[in-house]
């Protein structure tokens, strides 16, 4: 029996996609420079159990099995390989429980971010992840990548938030890792191994997510730098104060062009690095008072506060606006996702605009400032081979100034295929030996998402 009739014997008809033109279009994420293969049948499940059975028949006739979300990834973690079964788990979209004594919402995978936030503020509760892409990207997706967002700085990132998950393996079976309870250190901890694992360990199918009680409405400041150095000393004496601002957030003078253009948000266009900070305490106008002055001694030009919610979610929407503003600029964007220590923003700022004028490219830095984890994007034509050269070789550069600075080559977007060197460089040849282990004992026949990550 072949492989789409295996799948039919155990599944409703109308879960499976087989036409080509329909299956190809499951075959990529959004990440530039990563190879895609041609998937043998898409797989859109309802239940645990068709994932099961899925899993079941991959592992009877070794066929590789690559777990998708929504496809907003930046890396090629969900790019098919050849013959394989594109699992996509966005029709497991229901929120299970939300719990608000225990604070917690018990969630499939397929929910959108944006559609538990919404439903856990119905509760007076708040689950903090928020990745740019959150009207679109799913839970499932942010535990397999990892995923943070703009109040990471305060709040922390998906990892901090999943405290139990329900995984079939490789072979169909069905585990339960972490708790539902506040405290607990029984065993390992399997459920932190999964988060970040990119979907090479198993197929989470259900996971149990901490919730916070909701905070305040916050309000926001923009400070403006003529000069990266000081942008990057007013960051550090904002952390080194003891200040917790709920964001935190960056945008070169490139990204803030781009965004005018995009937008005409009318944002200062003379300025090197605009700076945006943002508070949700009891009081958050004293709070910017205070991080305002810091700025302003550490060399601001203009600190300007918001005077209500409706002008503070605008400055954010400038911020949020700067990846797509900057996709307008060239018909190609690579993403980079370097973390530094908070002490190296300024560093690694300078020299990505060192890298930008030594290829002789555009390149846009935002980032979480409060987090070290800076975004350069670097715009290329792909038709012009020379330009594309150059972008990758920038690209490079950026992660290799990364390194150097005692960062990481990902702090939120994930390995995927377009990093997996990079990979290799970060962990050295003991770390990668240990990861392939790991992953032997969860996955003895490689059939999951293989290619990825190392």
């Amino acid at each position: 029996m072949d492989l789409i009739a295996r799948l039919r014997a155990g599944l409703p008809e109308e879960v499976l996609l087989t036409d080509p033109d329909v299956t190809g279009s499951y075959a990529r994420d959004t990440a530039n420079f990563c190879d895609a293969g041609t998937p043998a049948v898409v797989v859109l499940p309802r239940t645990v159990e068709q994932v099961q059975h899925v899993m079941r028949t991959a592992t009877a006739l070794r066929v590789p099995v690559v777990p998708q979300g929504a496809r907003t990834g930046v890396s090629g973690a969900a790019n098919a390989v050849d013959g394989c079964i594109v699992l996509s788990l966005v029709k497991m979209d229901r929120i299970l429980e939300i719990d608000p004594v225990d604070r917690v919402a018990v969630v499939e995978p397929g929910v959108v971010n944006a559609v538990l936030s919404r439903a856990v503020n119905e509760h007076g509760l708040f689950y903090p992840p928020d990745p740019s892409s959150w009207e679109m990207c799913t839970i499932g997706g942010n535990i397999g990548t990892a995923a943070g967002g703009l109040c990471c700085v305060k709040y922390g990132v998906t990892a901090e938030y999943v405290l139990g998950l329900e995984v079939v393996l490789a072979d169909g079976r069905l585990i339960r890792t972490g708790r539902r309870t506040a405290k607990g250190v029984a065993g390992y901890d399997l459920t932190r191994l999964f988060v970040g694992s990119e979907g090479s360990l198993g197929v989470v199918v259900r996971a149990t997510l901490a919730l916070k009680p909701e905070p305040p409405q916050q309000l926001a400041m923009v400070a403006e730098f003529g000069s990266v150095t000081a942008a990057g000393e007013a960051v550090c004496r904002i952390m080194a104060e003891g200040h917790t601002p709920s964001l935190l957030e960056l945008m070169d003078r490139t990204s803030v062009r781009a965004v005018n253009a995009l937008a005409q948000m009318g944002l200062p266009e003379t300025t090197e690095v605009l700076l945006l900070a943002a508070f949700d305490t009891p009081d958050p106008a004293a709070d910017l008072a205070a991080v305002g002055a810091l700025c302003e001694a550490a060399g601001a030009t203009e600190v300007v506060p918001a005077e209500n919610a409706a002008e503070s979610e605008l400055l954010l929407q400038a911020r949020r606006l700067a990846f797509p503003a900057l996709e307008k600029v060239k018909p190609a964007m690579l993403i980079d996702d370097v973390c530094v220590p908070r002490s190296q923003l300024a560093a690694m700022l300078e020299g990505a605009a060192a890298v930008a004028e030594e290829h002789g490219l555009t390149i846009g830095v935002c980032a979480h400032a409060g987090d070290g984890n800076t975004h350069p994007l670097v715009c290329f034509d792909p038709a012009d081979p020379d330009e594309e050269r150059r972008a990758r070789e920038a690209f490079d550069a950026i992660m290799a100034l990364g390194l150097r600075l005692g960062g990481t080559i990902t702090g939120e977007h994930g390995v995927g295929v377009l990093k997996k060197d990079w990979l290799a460089r970060e962990l050295g040849p003991d770390g990668v030996e240990l990861h392939r282990r790991i992953k032997q004992v969860f996955d003895p026949l490689g059939i999951l998402n293989p290619g990825k990550l190392f």
